[in-house]
């Protein structure tokens, strides 16, 4: 087992930024769904840029962004540590496993209706 350092100093943060960009990364190999709410980002700053949306609706919008990334990251984590401790197929792993996926669906549902917030006045009321 290896003993990893404890503190403040800075190679300790170092490390920890290493391994938090590695986590992305593992993010980024396992998870397609990844790759379209990024094109969907890059999409809606586009449109954000060609309204000229206010500071509040940027931060609003970079806000749920982060988190329907964030919710891809903590259910690909899940998703992880439940097939390392049950490998095998169980209801109960499976009803985790999608429990975890709905905080994802809810997080982008939920992003759906700030950019509705957002771009339905601009598009349909201008």
């Amino acid at each position: 087992m290896k003993h990893y350092e404890s503190g403040f100093g800075l190679r300790s943060l170092l490390k920890s930024f290493k391994n938090a960009y590695r986590g992305i990364h593992v993010l980024a190999r396992a998870e397609y769904n990844l790759y379209i709410q990024i094109i969907c980002a890059i999409l809606i700053t586009i449109l954000g840029v060609y309204f000229s949306i206010s500071f509040i609706e940027w931060a609003l919008q970079f806000l749920v962004i982060g988190l329907v990334i964030f919710s891809e990251l903590i259910n690909t984590a899940v998703e992880k540590i439940m097939d390392f401790v049950h490998s095998e197929y169980s209801d109960k792993v499976k009803d985790i496993k999608d429990l975890s996926a709905g905080a994802v669906l809810f997080t982008v549902l939920i992003s759906l209706v700030v950019a509705f917030c957002i771009y339905f006045p601009k598009i349909f009321l201008s």
